[in-house]
């Protein structure tokens, strides 16, 4: 009897084993399939074929160009893993239970990821959104625009090399429907060499990408300045300016290893011949609000120097006069052996608006030479009524007429106060 016992015992545990064994062996290859591919989410929507599948992709794809014509890339959530339960919202979409309610549009393209089962579209990513700024320099020309010119300038110390490299020109504005632009590039004071581009045909957005050298030593760099002049060839191989770009070098941090990439609008070049005492060109700009009158000088032309040389410097005094009596003046700083100096230098003075009727402000041009007395060259005097007249009196009127803006204008130099 015990051996009966014994028997069953042993029959008995050893189907127990087998059955365990058994499912063990099931649970395992059930997780191993599990992991290999997805299992398909429950859906009350009904199951179709692969061709109205393709056939719901193209609709959906006709139906979103007709109607929205976006370039958004659709963004999607992905089939979730075995185990999850869903429930059914009204608007026929899936969530899951527990977590936030949120709405997933059922708009967008899906053929591009009809591969993946149960995948939803949730939105969609406007690309233009993640887009660098662009670069507005060749869209936004202010109005009466006659050009832009588009350089880059290095300096090398060891060598004392300037590098210049003339890169384009956009928007020209030539005398005739066609237009063959090419640029003279001086080193100012010296204009009686230059360095000139090829000649572009037939093109009013001209690409240069060409490169020049100037020998100057780092001395005298900061007292140099770049004149650019462009100019447009015609049928009879006549030359015509189109305008000029003039760059001073002395504001100017020029290193091996600082190029800097630079653009400027064109500028009419004044074609009428200078003064008995040369010209000066400066812009006057009033502010009502802070009471501050503020004077850009730009550069002189035809000035009638004693001598031409690098040991004469020239130089504008500013002076603010109210009631002819000085109140305050400023100076730019002295520009060596040139009788056309370029200097771009910003004065600001204090005026209230009350005491602009008997305010008026002298600019003189004078010339030092080394060991000498300092010699006046001309000056200017702009103002209201009670003390000028003329182009004078008109830039002065201008000013105040336009707030806040600068108005530039060319003055002849005389020698009366």
């Amino acid at each position: 009897t015990e051996q009966t016992v014994a028997v069953a015992g042993g029959i008995i545990g050893g189907f127990l084993l087998f059955v365990l064994i058994g499912i063990t062996a099931y649970l395992l290859w059930k997780k191993f399939c599990c992991l290999l591919s997805y299992e398909k989410l429950t859906s009350p929507v009904k199951t179709t074929n692969a061709n109205a599948i393709f056939q719901d992709q193209s609709a959906s794809e006709i139906e979103l160009k007709s109607t929205n014509r976006s370039r958004s890339v659709p963004f999607i959530i992905p089939p979730t893993l075995h185990g999850r339960d869903w429930m059914n919202m009204t608007n026929k979409e899936h969530i899951q239970e527990g977590s936030d309610l949120c709405m997933i549009p059922q708009s967008g393209p899906r053929s591009s990821f009809h591969s993946l089962a149960g995948a939803y579209v949730v939105g969609t990513i406007n690309p233009e959104l993640y887009k660098s700024p662009e670069d507005k320099s060749e869209m936004d020309f202010p109005e009466g625009n006659i050009g832009r010119l588009w350089f880059s300038v290095e300096y090398e110390q060891e060598s004392e090399r300037l590098l210049v490299s003339l890169i384009k020109v956009r928007k020209l504005q030539p005398p005739a429907e066609s237009c063959s632009p090419f640029v003279k590039i001086y080193l100012l004071p010296d204009e009686r060499s230059y360095m000139r581009s090829r000649t572009k045909r037939k093109t009013l957005n001209p690409q240069f990408d060409e490169h020049f050298v100037f020998q100057v030593s780092s001395k005298m760099l900061l007292q140099r300045t770049l004149k650019f002049l462009v100019y447009h060839v015609d049928k009879q191989k006549k030359h015509h300016l189109l305008g000029q770009v003039i760059f001073p070098l002395k504001n100017e941090t020029l290193t091996d290893d600082n190029k800097l990439v630079i653009w400027r609008d064109l500028e009419k070049e004044n074609l009428e011949p200078p003064s008995e005492y040369g010209d000066i060109q400066f812009s006057l700009s009033y502010n009502d609000y802070l009471g501050r009158l503020t004077v850009v000088v730009l550069r002189a032309r035809g000035l009638k120097l004693q001598e031409e040389s690098y040991a004469v410097s020239v130089y504008v005094k500013v002076s603010l006069m109210n009631h002819n009596k000085f109140i305050k003046s400023k100076k730019t700083a002295a520009v060596l052996g040139s009788p056309n100096p370029v200097y771009n230098e910003t004065f600001s003075f204090k005026a209230d608006q009350t005491e602009l009727d008997t305010t008026s402000l002298s600019l003189s041009v004078f010339q030092c030479i080394k060991g000498e007395k300092t010699h006046l060259i001309g000056c200017v005097v702009v103002g209201p009524f009670m003390y000028t007249r003329g182009k004078e009196l008109e830039h002065w009127n201008e000013m105040i007429s336009k707030p806040k803006e600068l108005v530039k204008r060319w003055h002849a130099l005389c020698h009366s106060t």
